[in-house]
């Protein structure tokens, strides 16, 4: 069975494959949800030996709102936390950043075909996942408190 195939069947077998996505780089590139309701990306590019687990995330407009309105250092402690909490993870990402605002983070990890198995694919997709979550927890934390104070209703409703 080729790669192709196996990891195919390992993301059959636990319901992880939305669907498979044409790339002429790659000579597979499969959408995955794992775990439910998070889109993700496995790749295998053409002329190479290794799959590539990967995660893009945007951070939303209401998060930027709250990273703008911090104070500069706050922003660049942010910055290297993120760095700092990344990089225990043991895998590679990129951060998107534009005067000192996180815009993007894309998280990726690869598996080389020697040690493509089962088990070490689903790790992969659990550390990358992970990862990302450790980010949006981060994002949370540091700018959570920053948040404008809501303007007073006279509505009388306890679903808004």
């Amino acid at each position: 069975m080729n790669i192709e195939d196996k990891v195919k069947e390992w993301l059959l077998d636990e319901s992880y494959l939305r669907e498979k996505k044409y790339d002429e780089n790659a000579d597979f590139h499969f959408i995955v949800e794992f775990p439910k309701d998070n889109i993700m990306d496995v790749v295998k590019p053409k002329g190479k030996d290794c799959i590539i687990v990967a995660c893009a995330t945007q951070v939303s407009p209401e998060h930027l709102e709250l990273m703008t309105e911090a104070s500069p250092k706050v922003k660049k402690d942010f910055i290297l936390d993120l760095n700092f909490g990344l990089n225990k993870f043991l895998v590679d990402y990129e951060l998107q950043i534009n005067q000192d605002l996180l815009q993007q983070f894309i998280i990726t990890d690869q598996i080389f075909e020697d040690g493509l198995t089962k088990d070490n694919f689903i790790r992969t997709l659990k550390r990358v996942f992970k990862s990302k979550l450790h980010c949006i927890w981060l994002i949370d934390k540091k700018f959570g408190g920053f948040s404008k104070p809501q303007q007073p209703s006279n509505e009388n409703s306890m679903f808004v």
